[in-house]
Order: structure tokens, then sequence, then C-alpha cells
């Protein structure tokens, strides 16, 4: 009996715990390709699953292009030194990543560089600590 309520717990915790196994795929993203764009940015959501900076790019003809980046989540952000105050919408960026296959104006975060030189990775940035 003891044996049998022991395997039910356990198959209870495993589809518990099927939900937080779910996440998407990148494979929209081409990481076989690198876009880099300069621009304005028009909103940093500092939100989990992921945080997604959002830019405001002129295109040849000088018309604005919105281009999003995926970013990680809140936890590997922190870890890596980029807090919701360094994207601050007019903020001058350059931002470079993996563009999307179908060729939209999106991608997936590799570096940024504001107007002030600060850099900006998944590893990391190059700002001094407070």
């Amino acid at each position: 009996m003891k044996k049998i309520i022991t395997v039910a717990l356990a198959s209870a915790l495993g589809l518990s715990a099927a939900p937080a196994l779910a996440h998407h795929s990148g494979a929209m993203f081409d990481h076989d390709k690198s876009v880099t764009v300069s621009g304005t940015v028009k909103q940093f959501q500092y939100t989990n699953p992921h945080a997604w900076l959002v830019v405001s790019v002129p295109d040849a003809a000088g018309k604005d292009a919105t281009w999003s980046f995926e970013m990680g989540e809140l936890s590997a952000l922190t870890r890596a030194g980029i807090n919701k105050q360094d994207f601050a919408p007019g903020t001058k960026v350059t931002v470079t990543g993996h563009p999307m296959k179908d060729g939209r104006t999106a991608g997936a975060f590799t570096k940024a560089v504001r107007g002030d030189g600060v850099e900006f990775t998944p590893r990391g940035s190059s700002k001094k600590p407070s």
C-alpha cells in the first residue's frame, strides 16, 4: 500500500511540474544571421517571461520603423546587470540581434550599445556599478 501511495504522489508531482517545462521555441529567429539597427528606445517592457526592447528606427526613406528585440527573463537580465532604468524611452541605442526568419522587424537580442557608450549583452554590461 505504501508503495502505491508513493507512486501516486510521484506521478501527481510530475504532472503538476509539466506546465513549468513548457516554453516557446526560438525557431522563429535566424541564428545564422545578425542584424544591427540604430534608433531611439520607444519602450522597454521589463516583464516576464521575456523582456522586450522596442526601438524606433528610421528607414532609408526617413520613415520610422519599429523593431522589437526579445530579451531574456528578468532574473537573467538582472544577473547581466540590465535593469528597468537602463533603456528609458528616448534613449539613443544601437541593437544587434538574430532577425526573424519571416522578415518581420524583430529579433532575438544579442547586444545593445546606448548613446553614452555603455554596452549591454545577455552576459553582462559595461556600466559602472553605482
